[in-house]
């Protein structure tokens, strides 16, 4: 299985100058937990926006680099139809962005975990329209803001229709 992991805002920014506009523990926490133990895909500008690679994944990192230097244990293709065949078959792939990548994706994956952040903001990467006609959403879970979170924000799980 497929499976899109992001989270966007109500106009669907994700990110501004290759860093997220938000920070939402409780989502670091759901993504860990979804994508820990599997292969990850992400373009280079994602990859390059983390301190380190991230513990207990598979990095696959697409560019169009030539030579691109990435550090050990992690994967480097020129496509997402290269990551994907690179990834073992019988296993969960998590594609985690960026903006490009994820609109590449659609059109191939067969599940959207979607964190719903619940206000507009200013931003330079921006997720996908999700069509209803194509996707359905299965599962809503509203979490209100508080003193670690300051937006509104819901899980959405989304299957193709």
């Amino acid at each position: 299985m497929i499976t899109i992991v992001a989270a966007a805002a109500e106009n669907n920014a994700l990110g501004k100058d290759n860093d997220l506009i938000w920070h939402l523990p409780d989502d670091f926490k759901r993504f860990k937990q979804i994508t820990t133990g599997h292969h990850i895909i992400m373009g280079r500008k994602t990859f390059e926006s983390f301190p380190k690679p991230l513990p207990n994944r598979t990095h696959v990192i697409i560019t169009r680099q030539e030579n691109y230097k990435a550090p050990e244990d992690c994967l480097v293709v020129g496509s997402l139809e290269e990551a994907i065949s690179i990834c073992p078959k019988e296993e969960d792939i998590f594609i985690i962005g960026g903006g490009e990548i994820y609109s590449q994706s659609m059109k191939i994956a067969d599940k959207i975990e979607l964190t719903r952040v619940f206000a507009t903001f200013e931003a330079d990467a921006f997720f996908p329209e999700i069509h209803l006609e194509e996707w359905k959403l299965t599962n809503e879970e509203f979490h209100p803001k508080d003193e670690k979170h300051a937006f509104d924000f819901s899980y959405q799980t989304y299957v193709r229709a």
